[in-house]
C-alpha cells in the first residue's frame, strides 16, 4: 500500500514526535543520509528494513577486507529487519531508530556472540557464545534498531591506534596508502559510520576512546556526562573514568542513539540514578547557536605547536559559531588540562582523604569480577582466573598473581577508597570550574578535539599536549564534530564543545546548529 505525501509526514512526525515543516529529499542510498531520511524513504515505501539490512552487511563482506572494522556480525539481523517492516506495516514502530542499522563495540556482549575484546587471546581463551545482551544493546534493541553486529577495536579498548590482535589493524577509509591510522579504541565504530555502512555506533571513552577515532575519521563522536550511560555487560576499564557514547555521520544521529541508550539502571553502581524523559536529548534546533554563549578556551589550544591546517579549519569554526549568533569570547578557566590533576590531589589532602589513584586495581578487579557475573554465575570467579593473564598484559595496574587479585575481586568499586577519594575531588573540582560557567554565563567551552590530523599508525604521536583526559577526570560531557578536511583529503580536525555534567542535551544543540551552519562532513572514498 503507497501512501500519500501528506500521510508519509504524519507517520513520520508522529514517529520522531516532533512536527516536520520540511519534507526530507529522496536519496539514491538509503544508507548514505541521516536516520531522518532513511525514515522517510520507508514512509514513503522507497525501501524497506530489509533492503537496507541487506545492503548493510553485504558492504560488511565486500570491505572489510580492506577495512579490518568489523569483529563479528550478527546472525539475527536480517530477522530483526523483517521483524522491523512487519511494525511498519501494522503502524506499531517502537521510534525513530526501529529498523535502523547499527553497531557495538567488540568489548559489549551479544547474545549468540562470543565477546571477543578484539584480542586474539580473548577470544580463544573465551570462545563460547554469550546468552544476554549488554544492556545499551538490550536498549538498542527494544527501540526496535538493528544491531548489525560488533566492531573491531585495540585489545580490550586500551590503546589509541585501532590495533587489534585479533582482526588486524582498522584501516582510516580516507587515506589511500592504507598507513594512517583511524584512531581507537573504537576504530571500527567510527569507520563503519563514516563509510555508511550503520547510522551509528555504540562505543567506550576512558581517555579519548570515542574522540579520537571521531576526528580521524571526521565523524561526529561523543563523551556524554559520566554515569548518563549505564555500563553493563560491556568489559570494564577504571570504573570512574569509564564513560560510554554514541558515534555517528551527524549529530542528530548521534543524539537518537544516545537517548535510546542513556538511563538510570541498578546494575551500575555509579550510574545517575535522576529519571529520565525519552526524546529529551534528540531535541534539536538549527538555530540553538543564536546568542548561545561560548568560551573559547586558549589553555587548550597550543597555537604554536599546531600546524597551520589544523590551525586554519579550527578557525573557520569558530568563524562559523559567530557567523550563526553565537558570542565567542577568550575564556581562562580555573580548571584545566595543566592543573586539573594536581587539584585533584590538593583537594583530597585537603579533606584528610586518602590519595587519589585513577589506576586503582581493587575498582578494576571488581568492575571485571561483576563483568562475569552478569552471565556466568557461580564460575565469575574461575572466568576472571582464567582471563586474568591477558586481560592484566594490558591493564598492568591489576597483580599478576592470581592470590591477590583473588582479594581484591569481591570489594565493591563504589567503596573503594583510592576511587571514592577520586569521586570526591572530581565533585569539587568540577565545582571549581562552574564558577567559570557561572562568571561568563557560558554555555559550553570549545577547543579542538585533539590539535593534530591522524598520523601513521605505526609512529609515535605527535609530543602534543591534548585535552582528552581532562573531560574524563572531570566528568564533563563533550561532543566532537568535523571541522573540515586537509588538502590531503584526509580530514583535518574537529572541534568540542563541552560542558558541565548534565548539560548533554545543551551540547548536542549546539553542536547540531554549527554542523548544519558549516556541513563540514565528507564521506570517504569507496573502500576498494
Amino acid at each position: 500500500m503507497s501512501l500519500t505525501r501528506r500521510e508519509a509526514l504524519r507517520e513520520l512526525s508522529a514517529l520522531f514526535a516532533i512536527p516536520f515543516i520540511r519534507w526530507p529529499e529522496r536519496l539514491a542510498d538509503p544508507l548514505a543520509g541521516t536516520i531522518i531520511e532513511y525514515q522517510a524513504g520507508r514512509a514513503r515505501r522507497d525501501w524497506s528494513a530489509v533492503q537496507v539490512a541487506k545492503e548493510a552487511l553485504g558492504r560488511c563482506n565486500a570491505w572489510n577486507g580492506t577495512l579490518h572494522a568489523i569483529d563479528l556480525l550478527s546472525e539475527t539481523a536480517m530477522d530483526d529487519a523483517r521483524d522491523s517492516d512487519a511494525r511498519a506495516q501494522r503502524g506499531t514502530l517502537r521510534g525513530p531508530l526501529d529498523g535502523v542499522p547499527v553497531f557495538a563495540k567488540a568489548i559489549y556482549d551479544m547474545n549468540g556472540l562470543p565477546t571477543t575484546a578484539s584480542s586474539a587471546e580473548w577470544a580463544r581463551l573465551f570462545p563460547e557464545a554469550v546468552h544476554r545482551d549488554a544492556l545499551e544493546v538490550a536498549r538498542m534493541r527494544a527501540a526496535g534498531a538493528i544491531v548489525l553486529g560488533k566492531t573491531a577495536a585495540d585489545d580490550f579498548a586500551y590503546h589509541g591506534n585501532g590495533t587489534s590482535s585479533l582482526t588486524g589493524q582498522v584501516r582510516n577509509p580516507y587515506d589511500p596508502t592504507g598507513v594512517k591510522t583511524p584512531g581507537g579504541s573504537s576504530a571500527g565504530s567510527a569507520v563503519s559510520v563514516a563509510c555508511g555502512i550503520a547510522f551509528a555506533a555504540v562505543g567506550t571513552d576512558d581517555g579519548g576512546s570515542n574522540r579520537i577515532p571521531a576526528q580521524f575519521c571526521g565523524v561526529v563522536g561523543m563523551k556524554p556526562t559520566f554515569g548518563l550511560v549505564p555500563r553493563t555487560g560491556v568489559i570494564p576499564t577504571w570504573p570512574y573514568l569509564d564513560t560510554h557514547g554514541p558515534l555517528a555521520r551527524n549529530v542528530a544521529d548521534a543524539a537518537l542513539l544516545l537517548d535510546a541508550i542513556a538511563g538510570p539502571d541498578s546494575s551500575d553502581g555509579l550510574a545517575l540514578v535522576t529519571p529520565r524523559r525519552r526524546g529529551a536529548l534528540a531535541d534539536l534546533r538549527d538555530d540553538a547557536l543564536r546568542n548561545a554563549r561560548l568560551g573559547l578556551v586558549e589553555a587548550h589550544l597550543p597555537r604554536a605547536q599546531m600546524t597551520a591546517e589544523s590551525l586554519s579549519v579550527f578557525d573557520r569554526a569558530v568563524a562559523d559559531l559567530t557567523s550563526a549568533g553565537a558570542i565567542v569570547e577568550p575564556s581562562a578557566p580555573t580548571v584545566t588540562r595543566a592543573n586539573v590533576r594536581d587539584l585533584f590531589a590538593e583537594a583530597a589532602k585537603a579533606r584528610g582523604d586518602v590519595a587519589i589513584n585513577h589506576n586503582s586495581p581493587a575498582a578494576t578487579a571488581n568492575a571485571l569480577f561483576r563483568y562475569f557475573g552478569t552471565h556466568a554465575g557461580d564460575d565469575a570467579r574461575k572466568d576472571v582466573e582464567r582471563g586474568l593473564a591477558a586481560f592484566q598484559a594490558f591493564y598492568d595496574v591489576l597483580p599478576k598473581e592470581w592470590e591477590e587479585m583473588s582479594t581484591l575481586i569481591t570489594q565493591p568499586y563504589e567503596s573503594d577508597p583510592a576511587s571514592v577519594s577520586f569521586a570526591r575531588s572530581r565533585a569539587a573540582v568540577t565545582a571549581r570550574l562552574a564558577y567559570t560557567f557561572r562568571s561568563q554565563r557560558l554555555d559550553a567551552m570549545i577547543y579542538p578535539t585533539m590539535p593534530f590530523p591522524a598520523p601513521r599508525a605505526v609512529d609515535p604521536w605527535p609530543d602534543i599536549r591534548t585535552t582528552l583526559g581532562y573531560g574524563n577526570w572531570l566528568g564533563l560531557p563533550e561532543v566532537s564534530v568535523p571541522t573540515g578536511m586537509g588538502p590531503d583529503g584526509m580530514p583535518a580536525g574537529n572541534i568540542s564543545f563541552v560542558g558541565l555534567p548534565g548539560s548533554d542535551a545543551r551540547l548536542l544543540a549546539l553542536a547540531h546548529s554549527y554542523e548544519r551552519r558549516s556541513r563540514r562532513f565528507v564521506a570517504p572514498p569507496t573502500p576498494a
